[in-house]
C-alpha cells in the first residue's frame, strides 16, 4: 500500500505532458481589449481582458477561434525575468473562457516586435530575450492544446533577416519546453497578404522567411488581409475588397509551391455597401483551401471598443451584416472542428 501511495503521489507531482497538435482549424474573431492604453495602465479602464461572456456571446455563433492581443510588457515588464502573476492569471482566465466555450485562443504577442520603445533585434531587446518571454508563455501553457502561440503582430520596421533571427530563436524556445501547439510566424512590412511576394523596404517575406525553422514540424505563416484604399484597415470603405481577394488566391499558389501553411490573422471589414460581401468572398476561399490555410481571425470584438469605430463587430449594430458573413464562413464546410 506505501509503495502504491508513493507511486500515486509521484504521479500527481509530474508536469503536466505537452499538449498534442489539436486539428489546425482556427476559423473566429479578434477579441480585443486587453492590448489597449499605456503601459502599465489601469485594469478595467485603460484596458480589459475578454469576459466570459462576451466570449460567449462569440462563441454563440459556431465559431472555433479567437485571437487574444496581449501587450508584452505588461505579461512581462521586465525583460528576461518572471511573467507578472496578476497579467498572467488574467490571460489564464480568459484562455480557459474560451475553451469552456469550444474556443482555441491564439495568444498574440502584439507589440509589432517591440519592447516598450526598444525594437527586437537591438542591443537592449535581443533575439534571446524575445526567445525567453515565448519560453515561459509556453512552460505554462504547453499542457494545453486549445492554445495556438501567435510570436508577433505585424513587425513592420525590423528588417525581414534580423526578423527571422528572432522568431527562430521564439520557435527553438517554445519546442525546448516540449510545447507541441502550432506557432503562427508573420513577416516583417505589417506582414500583409497583398505584400508577402513584394521586394519591401525591410525585405521579401516571401523569400526570407522561407528560412523559418521550427523542430516541432508545426507553423504556419500569419498574414493580415484588409480591404481598403491602403490595405491598412483604418478605413470604413473596401474599394480594394477585389484585390484583396486576388492577394490571398496568389499566396495559396505560393503557399502551394512551397508546401507550407498560413493563416489570417486579420480581415475586418464595415457594415458599408458591399463590405461584408467582399470580406465573405475572401473567407470562402481560405475555407476552400484547408491545405494551404489553418484558418482565420476577422477583426475585430471587444468591450472597449469606441461606439463608432467601422469595424467594430457587433451582432446587434451597425456591422451585423459583418458578424452573420464571418458566422457563415464559420459554419461553412468542410466543417471545422475546435
Amino acid at each position: 500500500m506505501r509503495r502504491l501511495l508513493a507511486l500515486a503521489c509521484l504521479f500527481l507531482a509530474l508536469p503536466p505532458a505537452p499538449a498534442a497538435a489539436a486539428p489546425a482549424c482556427l476559423r473566429g474573431v479578434n477579441i480585443s481589449g486587453a492590448e489597449f492604453g499605456t503601459v502599465p495602465g489601469r485594469y478595467g479602464f485603460d484596458y480589459l481582458y475578454p469576459s466570459a461572456a462576451t466570449i460567449s456571446r462569440f462563441a454563440g455563433l459556431g465559431l472555433s477561434a479567437m485571437r487574444l492581443p496581449i501587450r508584452w510588457e505588461r505579461l512581462q515588464p521586465t525583460l528576461r525575468q518572471p511573467l507578472d502573476p496578476d497579467e498572467l492569471a488574467r490571460l489564464e482566465a480568459a484562455v480557459a473562457a474560451g475553451t469552456r466555450a469550444g474556443l482555441r485562443t491564439v495568444i498574440d504577442l502584439h507589440n509589432y516586435a517591440y519592447h516598450g520603445k526598444a525594437r527586437i533585434g537591438t542591443e537592449m531587446v535581443t533575439p534571446e530575450a524575445f526567445a525567453d518571454v515565448w519560453r515561459r508563455l509556453a512552460h505554462h501553457f504547453r499542457g494545453d492544446a486549445s492554445v495556438v502561440f501567435g510570436l508577433m503582430n505585424e513587425p513592420h520596421d525590423i528588417p525581414a533577416d534580423r526578423w527571422l533571427t528572432a522568431a527562430n530563436a521564439a520557435i527553438a524556445a517554445i519546442r525546448e519546453t516540449g510545447a507541441k501547439q502550432l506557432v503562427l510566424v508573420p513577416g516583417s512590412g505589417w506582414t500583409g497578404a497583398h505584400s508577402w511576394t513584394a521586394d519591401l523596404p525591410t525585405g521579401n517575406n516571401a523569400a526570407i522567411m522561407l528560412g523559418t525553422v521550427d523542430p516541432g514540424e508545426n507553423f504556419a505563416y500569419e498574414v493580415h488581409q484588409y480591404l481598403d484604399a491602403d490595405f491598412s484597415g483604418t478605413h470604413a470603405e473596401c474599394t480594394r475588397g477585389a484585390d484583396a481577394l486576388k492577394a490571398v488566391e496568389r499566396l495559396t499558389d505560393w503557399l502551394a509551391q512551397n508546401k507550407r501553411r498560413a493563416f489570417l490573422g486579420e480581415i475586418g471589414a464595415s457594415g458599408n455597401r458591399n463590405c461584408p460581401e467582399r470580406l465573405a468572398a475572401v473567407l470562402a476561399h481560405l475555407n476552400a483551401n484547408p491545405q494551404a490555410w489553418v484558418g482565420w481571425t476577422a477583426w475585430a470584438a471587444g468591450d472597449l471598443w469606441a461606439p463608432d469605430y467601422p469595424l467594430r463587430l457587433d451582432p446587434a449594430g451597425a456591422t451585423a451584416p459583418v458578424v452573420a458573413a464571418i458566422q457563415t464562413a464559420a459554419k461553412a464546410k468542410p466543417s471545422c472542428e475546435p
